[in-house]
């Protein structure tokens, strides 16, 4: 049909330019702050493209929604400012008649957004999460860098090496500084390696030197050494326990806290409010050629916006004990979505109004 074809084609094309303009201005902001985080030691620098990954996944949702509904919202008002449909109304054809072509363009990115919400949100989160702690959980070996003070992960001691081999695992000019036990040290020494010896590492020092100050004693003990080994801590870091936004639905069920529920709520009404926003897109667009776009363009901004924080806000309801999640859901989404139908209707009668009255004024022109 030429109506459905006509829509269809001209929604894909809206949707696919804002998604790509959406993606370049966000991916842009995620590389700013991706860098940022990684400068400051929250990740490995080396992996700032890994973690812009995954964050991307993580929210792909809701680039999805953005685009699906900026295209809807673009399409409609378009054929109401170039009065295309007020010729599609003069033949047969209605503001309803828009949901089926809408529908059958939208239904797979629907159902996309939904596993987004529920499956990758998670796992993404999962993935980023693990690599920052390993990074920050990492030994005080892997924390050296040539030239550079590094503190260890317990915050008790300092290392310096001036230049190392890390194939070889080497390193020379190397300078220390603890403090445990009320006893700081300060250990100095010409080069240094790491060897294993039964299956435990040893950082092996070679000239060099150890002073311990005691300042409690007000003791000063001064220590040369030609070879000083020190055991260096092999255990793997432990990852902490998963937080909600990084459980599955399944797993956020078997433990119903209400954080847990907080959060598969949330994701639940993602993927209902990507329903809802569709809908919601093409009843509300209504565009008089005499008067402009801007009054329209501005109402579909502050809806958009207004239910998407709403959504937001019931993660928070929800967690505090304010309201269940079953509650939430029917309450937060299904008014929206008889608001929208309602205005849908009300669209609809105005087209059937104006196809009554330009009936008889068509007739009249044919009888003169």
């Amino acid at each position: 049909m030429l109506f459905d074809s006509s829509f269809r084609q001209e929604l894909a094309r809206y949707f696919w330019a804002t998604l790509v303009v959406l993606t370049i201005i966000v991916i842009t902001v995620w590389l700013i702050r991706t860098f940022g985080e990684a400068s400051i030691g929250r990740f490995n620098p080396q992996d700032v493209g890994v973690v812009l990954g995954y964050t991307a996944m993580s929210n792909l949702h809701s680039l999805l929604t953005l685009s699906l509904y900026i295209a809807l919202v673009s399409t409609v008002s378009r054929m109401y400012a170039d009065s295309e449909m007020v010729i599609w109304q003069a033949s047969g054809q209605s503001v309803l008649s828009l949901l089926s072509p809408a529908l059958r363009f939208s239904w797979p990115w629907l159902i996309t957004i939904t596993a987004l919400s529920l499956m990758a949100w998670p796992w993404s989160n999962m993935q980023i999460r693990e690599m920052r702690e390993r990074y920050e959980k990492r030994g005080d070996i892997e924390r050296i860098k040539p030239g550079q003070f590094q503190e260890s992960a317990d915050g008790k001691r300092v290392f310096f090496i001036d230049n190392s081999s890390i194939a070889e695992k080497t390193g020379n000019r190397i300078f220390v500084v603890s403090n445990e036990n009320n006893t700081q040290s300060i250990v100095t020494a010409q080069t240094g390696i790491i060897e294993t010896r039964d299956r435990e590492r040893f950082f092996i020092l070679s000239n060099g030197q150890r002073i311990e100050i005691k300042p409690d004693k007000n003791e000063f003990k001064l220590i040369e050494f030609e070879t000083h080994a020190s055991k260096i801590d092999s255990i793997p870091p432990q990852l902490s326990s998963a937080d909600a936004q990084s459980m599955q639905p399944m797993a956020l069920l078997s433990d119903p806290t209400a954080v847990n529920l907080a959060e598969l709520g949330w994701r639940i009404g993602m993927a209902i409010a990507a329903f809802n926003l569709m809908i919601l897109a093409i009843a509300i667009p209504f565009i008089n050629p005499r008067s402009g776009r801007s009054g329209s363009l501005i109402v579909t901004v502050i809806s958009f916006f207004t239910y998407y924080n709403m959504v937001n806000m019931s993660k928070h309801w929800i967690a505090g004990g304010r309201i269940s999640m079953p509650a939430m859901l029917i309450t937060l989404h299904l008014p929206v979505l008889l608001v929208s139908l309602m205005i849908l209707y009300w669209r609809q009668q105005q087209g059937l109004v104006f196809t009554k009255a330009r009936k008889p004024m068509a007739t009249k022109v044919v009888q003169a």
